[in-house]
């Protein structure tokens, strides 16, 4: 990307800056060209880190490691200066893609690329220990994919087996997701098995698309690590059997590399004709609209945008609160966007909190402890309303007040060094939030606070492998045996009642809300949740007494409610998974279910649609990552028209009625205003100039506070009229 004005500064260490290569939680980093011509990739650490001594040190420890090794499948240092004012370190340019990058786009790896992959990558792995060094964060945004092989990059968390001393804080260090048991466990303990561990989860991404621990939170995902089996479904044989052992955990019972080699020399250099790869769904593709604004999205750890669906399913096996923002759409005929047309009806005079003017606000503060800390790669750092407030999640804290009018910051609350997920939602005063616990464990925290005054009025640690949600009586979960549903006095956080989990279909059952009155749960047969078929239950918020309406296909997915009835997609793909990483479904077919009868209504979807889909006023809206939307007539699957806006990672939708329009921002801040009834480009702004370090890995949101659009895009939320668009200053 190109270089932007400030970042005209000629040259770092005599290496003069081409482009920007990309950004991350640490630091900068640029294409640059010493004197001679040769090319290399230049890292700078972010100002606020290089005042920390304990981060220079790491930095320091980082240059040392990756000056140790020195291979035909890792970048060489060529240079660095860990004492400057900005420390830096300049290495080989690798041309290429993260592996990461490669698989969104084309899918997972076959043949003769996984088996070059697995290959390049032990004889990485093995030019790193044998200069002593633990990788310890081996995963796919680390792996460039170059012409002649893979690339092993960044030591910014390793450590050189002669040096302890760096580990003696205790602090939890590494990508949840690719980390061996023992980085949770011991990891002042950690050895070269642990990268053997993170092979064999990176190849399980590279052969699938998935996960093979794919938690609620990193809370959740340490926890399956340590204690739970891998989800290896579609990788192929025999790779299966390797990947087996390198996540044994026990790191005695892991291969060596020398033996890996040998395995990884057998695999087939032909693709074999199995099916596209798939996801099995989790708890962050479902969806909780708990908001009066909206859906209220969990944090989707690990997928880059979490999925706007509620996967039955995924319910059952673990419902997740909400959806996500960046959307797919269908490959059908598109309608030309042409350029934006004006707003043909008389625009109404727009109703702003008192006193409003555009603002723009930052969503950080500074960061206690270690910045290096569990690395959350996709979080939701947004707001909720409650129509006199903005309640927001950020960095380096938990939750913030924001007045709607100023953007000014009434208090915080929290001391947290990673980012924070936006609030569960707001009642009767009372805001409702995740606090992350100290330590990592199968729990997670809800947290109550005075909305007026930020101080906690409870706090209660509920099991992380299910949600939490609100309904208008009290906050719904479940017991960490998923025996029982659980609901929770709004005021106190104390038990309201609890009611058996279960239906006809079985016993593993999820709770959700669809933001009204009417608690729900969804469960499936523990022994077979795939195929279906699952109970939808009606519980009672008075005193949680259950009553099934009927059962729905196992593929179904929640997408919210129209008219007090809960909406379902069916996906063209009924086998339970998502393909890919599940932002490009098609759908064939909307299911409503009256809640009193439970009769289920079926309309057909003739276009099939593609991506997440979205519930507004009876309207079903789905977007694609490339910026086309399309909107679906929910009571019948009729299609309304379908945009092509050229708007990239666009969050989900928020409809004004007053202004009869729809507002979306992408992750750069870029706003975009469509015409609800036609979908007609109304305005589009320019991005921010700097939406934060967290843009590339945080999910955008919009929230109305009556007709004043305010949007969170990276570290900063930012609000803006409706008739024009323009961003504050």
């Amino acid at each position: 990307m190109p270089l932007s004005p400030e970042e005209h500064i000629g040259a770092i260490g005599g290496y003069t800056l081409i482009n920007r290569l990309g950004s991350g939680g640490m630091g900068v980093v640029y294409l640059a060209r010493s004197d001679s011509g040769r090319h290399v990739a230049v890292k700078v650490v972010h100002t606020q880190y290089a005042q920390d001594e304990e981060f220079r040190t790491r930095f320091r420890q980082e240059v040392a490691a990756a000056r140790r090794v020195s291979g035909a499948f890792t970048a060489p240092v060529v240079d660095a200066d860990p004492d400057a004012e900005l420390p830096w370190m300049a290495t080989l340019y690798v041309p290429g893609r993260t592996l990461d990058d490669i698989v969104a786009e084309h899918g997972p790896l076959r043949g003769h690329q996984l088996r070059s992959l697995a290959l390049g990558l032990v004889e990485a792995l093995r030019d790193i220990h044998q200069a002593g060094v633990v990788h310890r964060d081996l995963k796919p945004s680390n792996v460039l994919m170059a012409e002649d092989g893979p690339r092993v990059i960044d030591f910014g968390i390793s450590r050189a087996a002669d040096n302890q001393a760096l580990t003696v804080t205790g602090r939890l260090i590494g990508t949840p997701p690719f980390m061996s048991p023992e980085q949770f466990a011991s990891p002042r303990d950690v050895t070269a098995a642990s990268d053997v561990f993170s092979l064999g989860s990176l190849l399980v991404f590279a052969a699938t698309g998935n996960r093979p621990f794919d938690g609620d939170s990193p809370y959740m995902t340490g926890y399956q690590v340590v204690h739970e089996q891998p989800s290896l479904d579609g990788v192929p044989q025999p790779l299966l059997g390797v990947i087996e052992r390198c996540l044994q955990k026990n790191p005695a019972d892991r291969p060596q590399l020398a033996e890996l080699q040998g395995l990884f020399r057998s695999l087939p250099d032909t693709a074999a004709p199995t099916l596209p790869g798939v996801r099995k769904l989790s708890s962050r593709d479902l969806a909780d609209t708990t908001s009066p604004a909206g859906p209220n999205r969990r944090c989707r750890l690990g997928h880059p945008h979490r999925v706007a669906r509620l996967t039955v399913l995924g319910v059952v096996l673990a419902v997740g609160a909400v959806a996500a923002t960046m959307f797919h759409l269908s490959t059908g005929a598109r309608t030309t966007s042409g350029p934006p047309v004006p707003d043909s009806s008389a625009s109404p005079v727009a109703k702003l909190p008192t006193g409003w003017r555009p603002w723009q606000t930052s969503l950080t503060s500074t960061v206690q402890g270690d910045p290096l800390s569990i690395n959350v790669d996709t979080v939701d750092a947004g707001c909720v309303s409650d129509g006199s407030a903005l309640y927001c999640a950020g960095t380096g804290f938990t939750v913030a007040r924001l007045d709607p009018a100023t953007g000014r910051i009434a208090w915080r609350y929290g001391d947290n060094s990673q980012a924070t997920e936006r609030p569960l939602g707001v009642r009767n005063g009372i805001v409702y939030t995740y606090e992350q616990p100290d330590e990592v464990h199968a729990d997670q925290r809800v947290t109550a606070l005075d909305a007026a005054t930020g101080k906690r009025i409870w706090a209660r640690d509920v099991d992380a492998s299910h949600p939490v949600t609100l309904f208008d009586g009290g906050v719904l979960t479940a017991s960490d045996t998923a025996k029982s549903f659980i609901a929770l006095d709004l005021a106190t956080g104390k038990d309201l009642w609890r009611t058996p989990a279960k239906s006809s279909a079985g016993t593993l059952c999820g709770p959700l809300t669809l933001g009204d009155a009417v608690p729900y749960g969804l469960c499936a047969d523990a022994n077979d949740p795939t195929s279906g078929p699952v109970g939808l239950l009606r519980l009672d918020p008075a005193d949680g007494t259950a009553r099934e309406l009927g059962s729905l296909p196992a593929s179904a997915s929640l997408v919210g409610a129209v008219d007090g009835q809960p909406l379902f997609v069916l996906p063209k793909n009924t086998t339970g998974y998502v393909t890919g990483d599940g932002r490009d479904e098609a759908y064939t077919a909307l299911l409503r279910v009256n809640p009193t009868t439970g009769k289920a209504t079926r309309a057909t979807m003739k276009d099939v649609p593609r991506g997440t889909p979205s519930v507004l006023d009876g309207t079903v809206y789905f977007v694609r990552p490339d910026g086309t939307v399309t909107a679906i007539k929910a009571s019948n699957g009729t299609r309304l028209w379908q945009r092509d806006t050229q708007i990239e990672n666009l969050s989900l939708p928020v409809h004004s009625s007053p202004y009869k329009a729809l507002y979306f921002t992408n992750r750069y801040g870029r706003l975009l205003a469509l015409d609800h009834t036609t979908g007609q480009i109304r305005w589009t702004t320019p991005k921010l100039d700097d939406a934060g370090t967290s843009a590339e890995n945080t999910n955008p949101s919009m929230v109305l506070v009556k007709d004043a659009i305010v949007a969170v895009a990276g570290d900063t939320a930012f609000s803006v009229s409706p008739d024009r668009g323009g961003v504050g200053e």
